[in-house]
């Protein structure tokens, strides 16, 4: 991808709507290979989403090469902790 460049791809895990044409599953390594910017490019990368997902991606994304600093991350969700 070029600096101009942005792809949006969605994925649905759970359930997906008739006539559904995006991705069925979670983010892997495979996907962000596919659509994310090259480590070489220094990208800087935000991931937001439930705890495991954004553990999940922003660890792809240090083994892909990019540097941990550059990868911000926020979690939202349930903490376990009673209210």
């Amino acid at each position: 991808m070029t600096e101009s460049e942005l792809t949006v791809a969605h994925t649905l895990t759970r359930s997906q709507p008739e006539g559904w044409t995006g991705y069925s599953q979670r983010i892997d390594r495979a996907m962000l290979e596919e659509f994310a910017w090259a480590a070489e490019e220094r990208p800087l990368t935000f991931v937001c989403g439930p705890t495991p997902l954004v553990e999940s991606v922003a660890t792809i994304c240090v083994e892909m090469g990019y540097a941990p600093e550059r990868v911000k991350t926020e979690r939202f969700g349930p903490t376990g902790g009673a209210a």
